[in-house]
């Protein structure tokens, strides 16, 4: 497996204010985890360290006034006109270093679809990526700069058909308005419901418009959700839209606020999940890049990204179901069984109810976009 970890020291010297839940840190604690079991590299993976992305890859997304914003509050300068563009409230701080940091993680997304884009990776992984709200000339949800939006484009202008798979538990609003006039990039969404969490759309009615009719695709998940009914419906509904678009690369936000316990989010899984449905993707035998995304809970979001990199890298045994005590639905991170968290089956007339509303959300989804498409 010839994998690349995005990464390197100088993208660990920014932080996001002690108050916020987005923790930098979590990238370096999945290096650090990786490398104390002997699995960060060798044997075809390696780090790769990314370029900060320079102002005019960024201005093929964002306004140069908006840019212009951003440069000026990492500098310190701050005014209440920023408030239009997003940025100083409680999901959008404002902390030293800010543009800085965004240009690097975005360089890392960047440097990651050149990598597998030139055949110099199979699957490229930046856990430092996955802003996906942060729209042309606003912040939004702890996103400055959408990385995934210019990593799909960066895609298309190499001639690239692809498909971006936001597995986040925040509907990656900005990464669907990017593309949805468009043919040129399928949008495929599995995020908590708009009803009940920010940024309060991703409805399955959302199918794109004009060309991009569609060509977006939401799945809203009920709060409660559980691995085997997110499973089910996955395995529902990508395999058939991936056969049809026929991707030369796939771009997949693997957000780890999905797990059970994240302080932000309703929904039940444990990183068992990834395990389920990544081997399915990996054996399409395409380039992956693979970025981060939500996680708030650090120590779980850092194993759940471990765990994740093991299996982009073919190092986890399938059959190796090992058993510790710990793990995402115990409350705790002390968890003797590596990366793995506890399976789980949750039964009883709640979870019925929950299957029964994502069995519905994926026949309406099938009737808005798989019908037209003859799927």
């Amino acid at each position: 497996m010839n994998a690349a970890f995005i990464h390197s020291d100088e993208i660990e010297r920014y932080h996001y204010p002690d108050t916020c839940p987005f923790k930098t840190e979590r990238a370096a604690m999945t290096r650090e985890k990786l490398r104390k079991v002997g699995q960060y590299d060798g044997d075809g993976r390696r780090e790769v360290a990314p370029a900060a992305a320079g102002d005019e890859e960024l201005r093929r997304f964002h306004t140069a006034e908006y840019l212009d914003v951003l440069k000026r509050i990492s500098a310190g300068t701050i005014g209440p006109e920023d408030l239009f563009f997003g940025v100083g409230t409680d999901d959008t701080p404002v902390f030293f270093g800010l543009y800085e940091y965004a240009r690097l993680a975005a360089g890392a997304s960047l440097c990651g679809a050149r990598l597998v884009c030139d055949g110099e990776a199979r699957v490229a992984f930046n856990p430092s990526g996955g802003f996906h709200h942060a729209q042309p000339a606003e912040a939004g949800g702890f996103c400055y700069i959408n990385d995934i939006v210019l990593a799909c484009m960066y895609l298309r202008e190499r001639g690239k058909r692809v498909c971006c798979l936001d597995l986040d538990a925040h509907h990656g609003n900005g990464t669907q308005d990017a593309f949805y006039r468009t043919s040129d990039v399928l949008t495929v969404s599995f995020h908590e419901s708009g009803k009940t969490i920010y940024p309060w759309g991703g409805f399955e009615q959302e199918i794109g418009e004009g060309e991009g009719k569609g060509y977006n695709v939401n799945l809203p998940l009920p709060r409660g959700t559980d691995d085997e009914t997110y499973t089910g419906a996955f395995r529902e509904m990508v395999p058939p839209l991936l056969d049809w678009y026929r991707p030369d690369v796939l771009v997949v936000e693997i957000g780890m606020d999905v797990l059970g316990g994240d302080p932000l989010v309703h929904l039940n899984m444990t990183n068992n999940v990834f395990a389920d449905i990544l081997p399915g993707l990996i054996a399409r035998n395409i380039p992956l890049l693979v970025t981060g995304g939500g996680g708030y809970h650090p120590e779980n979001t850092a194993r759940g990204w471990a765990r994740v990199w093991t299996i982009l890298c073919g190092l986890e045994n399938e059959n190796d179901e090992w058993i510790g005590l710990g793990g995402t639905f115990l409350g705790t991170s002390e968890w003797s069984a590596g990366f793995r968290d506890m399976r789980t089956y949750a039964r009883g007339p709640e979870q019925e109810t929950i299957r029964k509303e994502v069995a519905e959300s994926v026949e309406t989804v099938k009737k808005l976009v798989f019908a037209p498409h003859s799927l």
